[in-house]
């Protein structure tokens, strides 16, 4: 059993025969459930031009959860800082913390939230690619924008890494890290050894602070959380043979799927540095986790098809970790 604050990721999936509105009443339904369950924070996704994913801004998902759900922590993981002016996202969450004291975060990541380039560009309004350096200074900016337009508490910024340089960026400000595990498993021991050894306490964060986050599909068998994790793994197939993004599968197309054997491969390792199955192999997994990095907090991405599923593996592994004993009564597979 491990003792940790257990929070959440939300990517807005768009299940095939589903809407986009469809996928923002989910978001909001997993949300107040989320909260009910007990978990830490829940943390919204950017993502632009996606037939899977919804193209919902964070601050806007953030503020119209943080004013239907009592307690629960919620932010960004994250706004891409390359997307936005950096006095416009210090404004956006600096007013969300005013509204909301002592429950809103800032989580700034680098990518462009988008595989398709024009949509790309159109982010930055017809700029190539952000530097490393230019990435740097929207950072600092972000920061020092937030310190001038303070309305009262701060949001609690935090920096999403996948890799060495963004652990050594996060490092250098001082700030806690937000690790992308369930994107670059093979990155993460390293990154978060650099980042410790390198971290400067600043105003926002005193000692090395590691939040990482974990694929997690949890469910009554391992052959129920194979076929829930099944969409997901036919989307990361196609993004590893370079097909970009498809539409979220249904679980019955996944499942007349065939996977190469070199596909097969690499999902397999994949799987092993993840979360996958019944609540006793998911907390081994976990725990497993938890021990090799060093981890703060665990933060759960369950891409399944069906919101009654997602909610239920949330369910399942909070009842796992929580003294509580915490279950849905509202939702079943």
């Amino acid at each position: 059993m491990i003792d940790l604050p257990l929070s959440a990721l939300e990517v807005s999936i768009v299940e095939a025969g589903t809407t986009p509105a469809d996928a923002l009443a989910n978001c909001h339904a997993a949300a107040r459930e989320l909260d009910r369950l007990g978990y830490h924070r829940l943390w919204f996704a950017e993502h632009h031009h996606s037939p899977a994913i919804g193209a919902f801004p964070p601050v806007l998902l953030t503020a119209h959860t943080a004013a239907s759900t009592p307690g629960i922590r919620l932010g960004s993981g994250g706004v891409l800082a390359p997307n936005h002016a950096p006095i416009t996202l210090a404004e956006q969450f600096a007013t969300l913390a005013a509204l909301h004291p002592g429950r809103i975060d800032l989580g700034i990541g680098r990518g462009p939230g988008t595989f398709h380039a024009p949509t790309a560009r159109a982010l930055r309004r017809g700029a190539d690619p952000a530097t490393d350096d230019e990435y740097r200074r929207d950072v600092a900016a972000t920061l020092d924008f937030l310190l001038d337009v303070a309305l009262g508490e701060l949001p609690e910024p935090w920096l999403l890494a996948s890799s060495d340089a963004g652990a050594e960026l996060a490092a250098e400000l001082g700030l806690p890290i937000a690790f992308a595990h369930h994107i670059r498993p093979a990155n993460t021991v390293a990154a978060l050894e650099r980042y410790r050894k390198g971290f400067r306490p600043s105003r926002w964060c005193e000692a090395p602070r590691v939040l990482v986050c974990v694929e997690t599909v949890c469910a009554d068998t391992e052959e129920r959380a194979t076929e829930l994790a099944r969409p997901m793994d036919v989307i990361k197939a196609g993004l590893l043979n370079g097909h970009g993004e498809t539409a979220f599968p249904t679980p019955a197309a996944a499942a007349a799927h065939r996977f190469t054997e070199q596909e097969e491969a690499a999902l397999a390792a994949f799987v092993g540095e993840q979360a996958r199955g019944t609540r006793e192999t998911v907390a081994a997994a976990l725990s497993r986790v938890a021990e090799s990095t060093g981890a703060d907090e665990l933060m759960l991405v369950t891409p399944v098809y069906d919101i009654a599923a997602r909610v239920r593996s949330f369910a399942l592994v909070r009842e796992t970790f929580s003294d509580n004993k915490v279950v849905s009564d509202n939702v079943s597979e």
